[in-house]
């Protein structure tokens, strides 16, 4: 990865829906109407008027994602992006998580979002081994961003201390060597 796109790529430890950013990712259930982990948690920050609006979406299916107002929340949107469950890495998984990743920046960039922050996708109650996660979700993000120019920065917002660790070593691996 060239010194343009780590500039542009952020990991950290904390609460996705306390991020002051344009744009936070949801994982998102195919519902859309809220559901344990960060899904729950950000529509408990949200407020019943994300609820509201996601019913009249209308629901999603695994490897795309939709787009709402973030109502209570510090950033403007969520994108709510549903991942695959996975089987075994049998059916498609990596396809449609990568797909996912995809589909949520791309809605993030036709609203001209400038910053954006994921949680992991798919790593809780969908079961995708959180490593095979983090190395799609780098690669998928560092090939977006090498073809767009927004969003600007990409955060990757893990609730607990072993996924961070993960994002920052996938992250330091990826970086240009020094010297």
């Amino acid at each position: 990865m060239d010194e343009a796109i780590a500039s542009r790529l952020r990991t950290v430890q904390g609460d996705i829906t306390q991020l002051a950013v344009d744009a936070i990712v949801s994982a998102a259930n195919s519902a859309l109407l809220g559901g344990g982990g960060v899904d729950g948690a950000i529509h408990r920050a949200a407020g019943p008027g994300l609820l509201e609006e996601c019913r009249r979406v209308g629901g999603c299916p695994a490897g795309e994602a939709r787009l709402t107002g973030g109502y209570c929340l510090p950033a403007r949107y969520v994108i709510h992006a549903v991942g695959p469950v996975w089987h075994g890495g049998r059916c498609g998984e990596a396809a449609l998580l990568k797909s996912c990743y995809r589909s949520a920046l791309t809605l993030a960039r036709d609203v001209a979002a400038r910053t954006i922050a994921f949680p992991c996708i798919s790593t809780g109650a969908y079961r995708y081994p959180k490593q095979r996660a983090c190395e799609t979700a780098v690669a998928s993000v560092v090939r977006w961003l090498a073809e767009n120019r927004l969003p600007e920065t990409v955060t990757f917002c893990l609730f607990d201390y072993e996924n961070a660790e993960l994002y920052r070593n996938r992250l330091a691996q990826e970086q240009p060597p020094n010297g």
